[in-house]
């Protein structure tokens, strides 16, 4: 039996009785981070191209672009939008061991599908745990390969997510969903090349990867084949993609009992997921600053000890001076610098013209690079500084890549990003929490439109 047909029947099959508890409240809390950062990008303008694009798409008027009170949409177009602003502020959740994000490009295909189809809440929901599973056992069976190779894993794999997700929501058959999974194979890509010039393709990466999802789910349904050998064949997904051959037990060991889906990341900086340990320990440096009276202005030399998959991608020399937002949020050292000097990274670190605080690019030149030792996922190795200050003062510290987010802080998030606490923003993430209730969508979509509209607001 194929790689692809063991997903399908494994997709197709989930309900309530065999999906733990645990995994259904993960994934509302994903989606619910998910909306929060797509409505953040309506409110900041970052994801207008996608935007005006999807409109002028249009279509039959079936699903809602998230934040938008403008008629709806067909579903393909909506899920471009939708991935995109997800991930425009690169503020999305992501999975470690294959450094993919995974509700980026299943969100968009399950809402937008999921409301054509007039789904319940219940049914949205399970389609989303099994594309979110699916996308990180995809990116994780091979972790860097793809990043290796100069491919972004997340519109790699996420294409083959967004397909099971719209396959189950279509209620495809198993041999039309391995055929939709098939077909999405040769739609597979996203380019690493956005990190030599800033430029703002990797947002779109999961917008892509969701309607060209949706369409292979689409294709097949209207009887298109695709190889059911996508994943494992002579030119299937992984020799071409990352020169390698796989086992069936790389990707589906434990399916259905081990859920790599408990691994996802929220994530608490607006930047590379590459450089979130370091500014967890750089978080740590500011306290004991603090507590010793110094200041930025007072550090000689920072050396960061970093895993070597992290290298090419975030801390390059030319980083220290960025040229681009975007190139902001892949500088380990610029970030770094910002966390040190500012005393926190959030959205407003990345606003337009924040490339242009030369106290950030002299303080970043002053940080080297070692490599680490680890044996684990780069985005999992923790972080680890030694900062010397004027006078010979030296400071150590290690902090772990990721720490646990609590629902606290999960909401103070959705609440930063949504402009506030209201009415309706609670509203919506009482929907979005319990959304394993929720009768349709349409009317929690409605709501992201009133939330966004108060873009003068926090």
């Amino acid at each position: 039996m194929s790689i692809a047909t063991r997903f399908a029947l494994w997709g197709l099959g989930l309900g309530n009785d065999n999906t733990p508890d645990e995994v259904r409240d993960a994934a509302c809390r994903h989606l619910l981070d998910g909306v929060g950062n797509a409505v953040a990008a309506v409110r900041l303008g970052a994801a207008e191209p996608a935007l005006a694009v999807a409109a002028a798409l249009g279509g039959p008027r079936k699903a809602s672009v998230i934040g938008s009170s403008g008629p709806r949409i067909s579903a393909p177009a909506a899920a471009l939008a939708n991935g995109t602003l997800v991930h425009a502020l690169d503020f999305d959740d992501t999975h470690p061991g294959g450094l993919v994000h995974a509700t980026a490009p299943v969100l968009p295909a399950a809402f937008a599908v999921g409301q054509e189809m007039r789904a319940s809440g219940s049914e949205v929901l399970l389609a989303a745990v099994a594309g979110m599973e699916a996308v990180c056992r995809i990116a994780a069976a091979a972790p860097h390969a793809f990043h290796a190779r100069g491919l972004h894993a997340t519109g790699m794999a996420g294409v083959f997510a967004a397909a099971l997700t719209s396959a189950r929501l279509m209620r495809l058959d198993v041999a039309r969903t391995v055929n939709a999974l098939g077909i999405a194979g040769s739609s597979a890509g996203g380019l690493l090349e956005f990190l030599n010039t800033g430029s703002s393709t990797k947002q779109l990466h999961p917008g892509m990867a969701a309607a060209n999802g949706i369409l292979a789910a689409r294709l097949a349904a209207a009887g298109a084949t695709g190889p059911d050998t996508v994943f494992e064949g002579e030119f299937g997904f992984y020799r071409a993609h990352a020169d390698r051959t796989l086992s069936p037990h790389q990707l589906l060991g434990g399916l259905g009992e081990r859920w790599e889906l408990l691994d996802l990341v929220v994530k608490p900086y607006p930047c590379c997921q590459l450089i979130h340990a370091s500014l967890n320990a750089g978080a740590a440096v500011v306290e004991r600053m603090a507590e010793a009276g110094l200041q930025a202005a007072d550090i000689e030399s920072i050396k960061a000890t970093v895993p070597k998959e992290a290298l090419p991608l975030v801390c390059a020399p030319d980083k220290a001076y960025p040229r681009t937002v975007y190139e902001a949020k892949f500088s380990l050292a610029w970030s770094l610098a910002a966390m040190l000097t500012d005393g926190s990274v959030g959205v407003d670190t990345y606003s337009e013209g924040c490339t242009r605080r030369t106290q950030l690019s002299t303080l970043a030149q002053r940080v080297r690079f070692v490599t680490a030792r680890g044996s684990g996922p780069a985005a999992a190795e923790p972080g680890r500084l030694t900062v010397r200050f004027r006078g010979g003062r030296q400071l150590r510290v290690e902090e772990p890549a990721a720490k646990a987010v609590t629902d606290t802080a999960l909401m103070a998030k959705f609440h930063a990003n949504t402009g506030g606490i209201t009415p309706e923003s609670q509203q919506l993430a009482a929907q979005l929490r319990a959304l394993g209730t929720v009768r349709v969508l349409g009317p929690l979509l409605d709501l992201t439109a009133a939330v966004a509209a108060r873009k003068e607001a926090g």
